[in-house]
């Protein structure tokens, strides 16, 4: 029967609430319960033996798995439809599986499930998110397309149960977009009735079945459009709240799904709202919004440093000072004044190797190149490009360069860069390998590469003989980082020292004369 003053058949009113709302709402809170709260627009009774006939008939030709999302919203709606539930369950044999599921508040995670739903259900699996940050990117991206597909059919199905409770039907929901269904469902109660007047006008010999009006979605179109005109003087005021209402996927908190089962339960994941992703890095003012990271830009995104969170300067950096002033005028000066370097002799250049013996500081010269700069700081290795998954590699590389170009100027540093774009002639190389390699040439200085694009690609390493000739060619600018001399290694250690207690009088000539062919590494 009707409740007493009803609730507006809002969409956050639907039987089948999105995950969304229960995400950021608190523990033990319910939503705003739909205009028929203890029964369904059709009888209880008939759906459930209907339920019962289909599993029935369909086991006989083959195993079947029914799944029930917020099984307690469907069998805890009332004490008839939970008794009449329980006589299903007992009556069923056969290859039949019943897996309900239900929403958890990560913040009450010891809330005791209702003893109704343990006797329904005897096996109980609680569904987390993955520790492992790769995984977890990937079971975010999963969750966010399952949450727009169960987005469009619940806003569908709360649609079509307001149209059922008026006695209406519509057989082509489908073909309306995803934003006007949004808005559709949002506000169907206001809108049904324009949507009849206007195929009854609109049609001689309209089609009743079953005792319904059959509407085409033309008519239910028509009457959103008149009532966004009507009350919001053709604003985009609806088209916004579609967007918000669409986007609360990524705005909600994370919360775990718990899966309840009959015997012989294998839980699946379930859509739950993901966190947002991780701030934006500073981008350049008036920048036009960045495109939402996809799933390999996202692996890649802790990977990014900004500019002041590098905490090496030139003045840490004893010595080098013909290298520093060559790096300045090669790095720094094209990324702060592009404009500098618009003509063909003079664009700037896209790769520069630093090559020497191992601890001269090659690494820290990057450090103190990307801070000195401004510019955003991406640390490549073999980890961060690597996948166990066929292609994957290929695209991690893409997503390299895609996600260096939103947070641009960036510089792309990879330290032993021998170790990842090496000779391609190797004996016994795998073939992702060159891969990787092409993949990484092709959008650093080939085909896909933009011209207006800030981005350098830095490496080091301690075997530049080691490296495909292709690469060599790519980095315009090739820097030896040789043995400190002894003067160089005095000024190194003063530096190291600077901070230190010492002697007074200490005599860093001598140390520096005492100390011939150590490196910098070694002197610290």
């Amino acid at each position: 029967g009707m409740d007493g003053n009803p609730p507006r058949l809002r969409r956050n009113a639907s039987s089948t609430a999105d995950i969304t709302n229960l995400a950021i709402q608190p523990a033990g809170q319910n939503p705003a319960p739909l205009r028929r709260t203890s029964s369904w627009a059709f009888d209880e009774k008939l759906f459930i033996q209907s339920l019962y006939k289909v599993l029935v008939s369909e086991s006989k030709t083959s195993p079947i798995v029914l799944y029930l999302r917020d099984v307690e919203k469907l069998v805890l709606r009332s004490q008839r439809v939970q008794i009449m539930f329980q006589k299903m369950l007992q009556k069923l044999s056969g290859p039949v599986l019943i897996l309900g599921s239900r929403i958890l508040d990560p913040e009450n995670d010891y809330r005791e499930v209702d003893e109704r739903l343990t006797n329904l259900f005897p096996y109980n699996i609680e569904i987390k998110p993955p520790e492992d940050e790769t995984h977890l990117v990937s079971w975010k991206t999963q969750l966010e397309e399952d949450m727009k597909m169960m987005k469009v059919r619940d806003n569908r199905n709360h649609i079509t149960e307001v149209l059922a409770a008026n006695d209406l039907d519509c057989d082509d929901l489908g073909s309306i977009c995803f934003s006007d269904t949004v808005v559709l469902s949002n506000y169907i109660e206001e809108i049904v009735v324009s949507a009849i007047s206007y195929h009854l006008m609109n049609n001689k010999d309209p089609e009743y079945r079953n005792g319904k009006l059959v509407i085409s979605s033309k008519s239910l179109s028509h009457g959103l459009s008149i009532f966004q005109e009507g009350k919001f003087d053709g604003k985009d005021t609806l088209k916004l709240e579609a967007n918000a209402d669409a986007t609360k996927v990524g705005d909600a908190k994370p919360v775990s799904t718990s899966e309840t089962s009959a015997p012989d339960t294998k839980g699946d994941d379930k859509s739950v709202p993901v966190e947002k992703k991780d701030g934006e890095a500073a981008s350049a003012p008036a920048k036009a919004p960045e495109a939402p990271d996809n799933e390999f830009e996202k692996r890649i995104r802790p990977e990014v440093i900004p500019a002041n969170e590098i905490g090496v300067t030139f003045a840490d950096i004893g010595a080098l000072n013909e290298i520093k002033e060559s790096l300045q005028e090669l790095v720094m000066l094209p990324l702060r004044r592009p404009d500098l370097f618009k003509g063909g002799l003079l664009k700037p250049c896209r790769g520069i190797l630093l090559f020497g013996p191992p601890g001269t500081g090659k690494t820290m010269l990057a450090k103190a190149i990307a801070n000195e700069a401004g510019a955003s700081f991406i640390n490549v290795s073999m980890s961060t490009i690597t996948s166990k998954w066929f292609g994957e590699d290929e695209k991690n590389v893409r997503a390299l360069f895609t996600l260096a170009a939103k947070v641009s100027p960036t510089i792309i540093f990879v330290d032993e860069v021998d170790s990842m774009l090496g000779q391609r002639t190797r004996v016994g190389e795998h073939e992702a390998m060159r891969k990787i390699k092409n993949e990484f040439m092709t959008h650093w200085d080939g085909l896909m590469t933009k011209p207006g694009e800030r981005i350098l690609v830095l490496a080091a390493t301690n075997r530049p003989f080691d490296l495909d000739e292709a690469i060599i060619r790519r980095f315009e600018r090739r820097i030896m980082v040789g043995l400190p001399s002894v003067e160089n290694r005095e000024m190194i250690l003063k530096t190291l020292l600077s901070k230190e207690k010492v002697e007074e009088g200490l005599d860093f000539k001598e140390l520096a004369t005492m100390t011939e062919g150590y490196t910098g590494s070694d002197l610290k």
